[in-house]
C-alpha cells in the first residue's frame, strides 16, 4: 500500500499536477540520463508538455517548474532565491546549469513546446522530454505523467495498470485495505479505530519514531503555511489583480476574538483556508491536501479544532486527524484519481473535502463507520465539481473553493456524528461515482481554461 506520508507532500505552489509533479518529472529524466551514461553526452534538452500541463501551463508555471527540474531543484527543498537567479541568468544568457552542474544551452521559449493539441490517452497530463548529444543525435526520449498531488509515473507504469483494484506495487503491511468496506471490517475485526490500522501499516514502512516525526513536520508545515499567509499582504502575482484578504479577515478576527455570532465560525475557517490558498497561487511552500489547489481545507479545520485550552497545537489530535484523513486520500487515490485533470475539482477540494470531515470526524470520537460516513457526506455534496480556473490561474474560484470546502467538511462530520443508522450510500459508492462522473466530464471543466468560469470570466 501507499504511505499516507505519500499523500501529504511538502511542496511549491501553485499546482501540485502542474508545478511539483513536473520539477519531479525533470528530476527523474536527470536520473534517467546518469544511470545510462548520457548526461555528460546531453547538450542539449527539448521539454513538451501536453494536454492540461500546456493548457493551463502558463498560469501553473509549469515551464518554470519543470525548468528548475533540469537545474537540480526538488520541491521540497526548493530554494527560491537561488532558483530566481539562475532563471534570470538563463533568460539573459540561455546558459542551464544541467542537474546544478555543468552549463548547457536552453532556449527557455523554443526547448519548451506548449503542445495543447496532444491530449494523451493514458493521462491528460503528459510531459515528453527528450535529449540530444552536440551533433544533433536523439540519447533519449521519454514520456511521464503527472497524475496529481505530485504523484507521476513512467509511461510504462501507466500501461500495465495492477490487475485488480488495489496497488500491488506498494508496500507490504500488516493490514492492506484496497476499498473502505475492507478498512472498517478490519476495524471491526481488530477493535481498532482507523489511525491505529494506518499507523500499524506505517510501522511496516520504517520505523514508528520517523513516521510519527514525519506527521509532525506536514502539520508544522501546514501550520507555517496559514502563518504566512495572514501576515502576507497585496496582489497576486498573474495578471488577474486579486487581492489577499486573509490577513485582513485575520485582523478583524483578532479584535474579536469571543464574539457570541455564531457564524463567526465561517469567518475562522475562511481565514485559515485562505490564508493557505493564498500562499500557493503566489508560488508559496504548502502540502498538497491532496493537491496544492485544495491545500487550504486540511489544514483550515486542523488548525481551528486541534488547539487546546491554552492556544496551543494537540499534538496527539493532529496526529490522529492527518492519519485517518490520510487513510481517506489513500482511498480515492487507489480507487478512483485526486488529479483535476482527470476528474475535475471533484477530484481536489472534493477529496480534501472528504479527508477533513473524515478526520474531524475521527477527532470528535465517530466510530469509523460515522468516519466513513463523514467522508462519504463530503464527497457527495462535491460531485459533479468543476475545474475552470480563471486565466489558468490557480486563484479564482479555487482560493474561496477552499474555504467553501472547510466549513463544508466540518458540517459534513456534524451531520455523520448525529446519524446512528446506517447510510444508504456508502463512501465505496460515492468514490465510484466520483471517478464516473470525472470520465463523463467534458475535457473542457477538467483543468483546461476552456470552458465555465475560464470563458465566461473577462480576465483584467
Amino acid at each position: 500500500m501507499l504511505s499516507v506520508l505519500d499523500i501529504f507532500r511538502i511542496g511549491i505552489g501553485p499546482s501540485s499536477s502542474h508545478t511539483v509533479g513536473p520539477m519531479r518529472i525533470s528530476a527523474m529524466f536527470i536520473q534517467a540520463l546518469k544511470r545510462s551514461a548520457k548526461l555528460d553526452q546531453t547538450a542539449r534538452i527539448h521539454i513538451e508538455l501536453q494536454g492540461s500541463l500546456a493548457l493551463t501551463g502558463v498560469g501553473h508555471g509549469t515551464p518554470r517548474a519543470a525548468i528548475l527540474g533540469l537545474m537540480g531543484h526538488r520541491p521540497e527543498t526548493f530554494d527560491p532565491a537561488k532558483g530566481d537567479a539562475q532563471l534570470e541568468r538563463l533568460e539573459k544568457a540561455g546558459l542551464m546549469p544541467l542537474a546544478g552542474k555543468r552549463e548547457i544551452a536552453f532556449d527557455m521559449r523554443g526547448d519548451v513546446d506548449l503542445a495543447g493539441h496532444i491530449v494523451p490517452a493514458l493521462h491528460p497530463n503528459g510531459m515528453r522530454m527528450r535529449a540530444f548529444a552536440a551533433d544533433g543525435a536523439m540519447l533519449s526520449d521519454r514520456t511521464y505523467y503527472s497524475t496529481g498531488g505530485g504523484f507521476v509515473a513512467t509511461q510504462r507504469q501507466l500501461e500495465k495498470p495492477p490487475k485488480n483494484d488495489r496497488i500491488l506495487a506498494g508496500n507490504p503491511v500488516p493490514f492492506p485495505f484496497g476499498s473502505a468496506a475492507e478498512l472498517l471490517q478490519l476495524c471491526v475485526d481488530k477493535s481498532q479505530r482507523i489511525d491505529q490500522l494506518v499507523l500499524s501499516n506505517e510501522d511496516a514502512m520504517r520505523p514508528r519514531e520517523k513516521t510519527i516525526s514525519g506527521i509532525d513536520v506536514i502539520a508544522k508545515a501546514m501550520d507555517d503555511c496559514i502563518a504566512r499567509g495572514l501576515k502576507q499582504t497585496g496582489i497576486l502575482p498573474g495578471g488577474l489583480k486579486v487581492r489577499r484578504r486573509a490577513p485582513e479577515l485575520w485582523d478583524k478576527l483578532q479584535a474579536a476574538p469571543q464574539s457570541n455570532e455564531r457564524e463567526q465560525l465561517f469567518d475562522w475557517l475562511n481565514c485559515f483556508a485562505m490564508a493557505v490558498n493564498e500562499e500557493n497561487a503566489a508560488g508559496g511552500k504548502v502540502v498538497t491536501a491532496p493537491t496544492n489547489g485544495a491545500a487550504g481545507i486540511l489544514p483550515a479545520v486542523m488548525r481551528f479544532y486541534c488547539i487546546n485550552a491554552e492556544e496551543r497545537a494537540c499534538t496527539d489530535s493532529r496526529r490522529k486527524f492527518l492519519l485517518t484523513a490520510g487513510a481517506i486520500g489513500l482511498l480515492y487515490k487507489q480507487r478512483a484519481s485526486i488529479s483535476g485533470a482527470e476528474m475535475g475539482c471533484q477530484g481536489e477540494v472534493g477529496v480534501a473535502c472528504s479527508m477533513a470531515a473524515g478526520g474531524l470526524a475521527a477527532l470528535w470520537g465517530g466510530s469509523p463507520t460515522q468516519v466513513a460516513s463523514a467522508a462519504e457526506i463530503g464527497m457527495e455534496h462535491n460531485l459533479g465539481l468543476t475545474c475552470d480556473p480563471v486565466g489558468g490561474l490557480v486563484q479564482v474560484p479555487c482560493i474561496e473553493r477552499n474555504a467553501i470546502g472547510a466549513v463544508k467538511a466540518v458540517n459534513a462530520a456534524r451531520l455523520a456524528l448525529h446519524r446512528d443508522e446506517a447510510t444508504l450510500v456508502s463512501l465505496d459508492q460515492v468514490i465510484e461515482t466520483m471517478r464516473q462522473t470525472g470520465l463523463d466530464m467534458s475535457t473542457k471543466y477538467k483543468e483546461t481554461s476552456q470552458g465555465g468560469l475560464a470563458v465566461n470570466v473577462i480576465e483584467c
